[in-house]
C-alpha cells in the first residue's frame, strides 16, 4: 500500500433544494480549483426556515485531497 498524505480545508456548499445538492455544489466548486480530492465529510447542517418552509440547506465540509508528488 502506497503512503499517502493529505490537506484537509473545509468549505461551506449551499442549495435552496436539498442536502445532497449543497454537497454536490462544494465537491464541484472544489473540483474546479482543486485536484486529488479524495474524500469529504459532513460536519455541519444547517437551514434556513422562512414562514414554516425550509428556504435553503447549508452543509459544512471537511474534504482531502493528496498532495502532488515532490519534483
Amino acid at each position: 500500500m502506497s503512503e499517502h498524505s493529505y490537506r484537509v480545508i473545509e468549505l461551506v456548499g449551499s442549495s435552496p433544494d436539498s442536502i445532497d445538492e449543497a454537497i454536490r455544489t462544494a465537491i464541484r466548486r472544489a473540483s474546479a480549483t482543486l485536484h486529488n480530492l479524495r474524500w469529504f465529510e459532513v460536519v455541519e447542517t444547517r437551514g434556513h426556515v422562512e414562514d414554516g418552509e425550509i428556504k435553503h440547506f447549508q452543509v459544512t465540509l471537511r474534504m482531502g485531497f493528496t498532495l502532488d508528488a515532490p519534483a
